[in-house]
């Protein structure tokens, strides 16, 4: 039996959509009336076609039925434990605590340092700080559970009692464990739970939020001729294979966001077939998020080498993923792109 996917698409904003919607001509995105579609792209492995949404009751029953849950999943609101997503979309600046990071590896490796950042990405706008003691850039080399708790405690330390909402970038159960007593909000283990057997578990006695993160291989391999039969599709049912798995493990909160690993063992025209094609993921039901910041798609395809150089390409693509839908920005620069999307809200939805 063939498995039919469903992308949103031929999108609406501001004005335009709120009355659209209010007339039923197109659907909202994730509940929001100010971004709505009024076609789908119905998918299979071997087909494509643009169909408008008055016409899905056209559809064989067994292709309706599929098509309309994926409907539903994609136009509900999001609801999430501490986040907002009524003005998404939300920020994930980026706090390195590390000495080999590929953009900003060594800058906040002191206490006083990593603090001064934290305070400024929260000035900045960031709604999340992302904190992380290990470097998954391609190449980098495994670091012990004890030298990335070393980067990670007095920064969590100094933020304990403090309400922020913040996200643990590791790849550890231990690390995981030990941050559980400093408050820590959400968990992105950019392996997808794989390096780790013991994360699941983890995830399931704390029940504490988490991302679902694609990458193909590990930091060492993931870039070395990564290949898949259709990116977009392989990491869809990669998806659908970790949410079933983590229900199979009892874990039924439904405070789960999705990244699709933009960079994480994926060429150039993987990365940039993903972006374009974001909107599928919004059919899993889940707040989707990107991490497109400074990010090497960008330099291939400026010529721009330097990665602190990139912030225009980061926001290009921070906007053009904000016009699919994306809930949450996971940026480096978040004074740039909270600007940006500031300014081009007021001028896009001409509110």
């Amino acid at each position: 039996m063939k498995k039919y996917y469903t992308r949103a698409c031929n999108f609406y904003y501001g004005l335009i959509s709120k009355e659209k919607v209010k007339k039923k001509q197109t659907l909202p995105i994730n509940g929001n009336n100010l971004i709505s579609f009024d076609k789908i792209e119905l998918i299979t492995r071997t087909s494509k076609k643009l169909l408008p949404i008055n016409k899905i009751n056209t559809l064989p029953n067994d292709v309706k039925k599929k098509i309309i849950i994926d409907i539903n999943n994609i136009t509900k609101k999001k609801h999430y434990s501490n986040l907002n997503f009524s003005n998404s979309p939300l920020i994930m600046g980026v706090l390195n605590l590390t000495p080999d990071s590929f953009s900003d590896g060594g800058q906040f490796s002191k206490k006083i340092l990593a603090h001064k950042q934290f305070q400024k990405l929260i000035n900045d706008g960031a709604n999340i700080i992302d904190i992380g003691g290990e470097s998954t850039r391609p190449g980098a080399k495994d670091i012990s559970a004890g030298n990335e708790w070393k980067r990670i405690k007095p920064i969590l330390k100094i933020l304990k009692k403090k309400k922020y909402f913040i996200s643990l970038d590791t790849r550890k159960s231990l690390i995981m464990e030990k941050s559980l007593s400093y408050n820590i909000n959400l968990v992105n283990d950019v392996s997808g739970f794989e390096y780790d057997s013991k994360t699941i578990d983890f995830l399931k006695k704390s029940r504490i939020p988490f991302i679902i993160h694609h990458m193909k291989g590990n930091p060492k391999t993931m870039q070395l001729n990564p290949k898949y039969n259709d990116v977009v599709l392989d990491i869809y049912d990669f998806f659908e294979k970790k949410l079933n798995l983590i229900r199979l493990n009892k874990i039924k909160h439904k405070n789960i966001i999705l990244d699709p690993g933009i960079g994480f063992g994926k060429n150039l025209k993987h990365n940039i077939t993903l972006i374009n094609k974001i909107s599928i993921f919004h059919s899993l039901g889940f707040p989707v998020m990107l991490g497109v910041s400074r990010k090497r798609f960008i330099k291939d395809l400026s010529g721009i080498n330097d990665s602190k150089e990139r912030i225009g390409g980061t926001v290009a693509s921070c906007l053009y993923s904000y016009l699919q839908g994306v809930q949450i920005l996971r940026v480096h620069d978040v004074n740039e792109v909270n600007q940006a999307l500031k300014v081009f809200k007021k001028l896009q939805f001409n509110l």
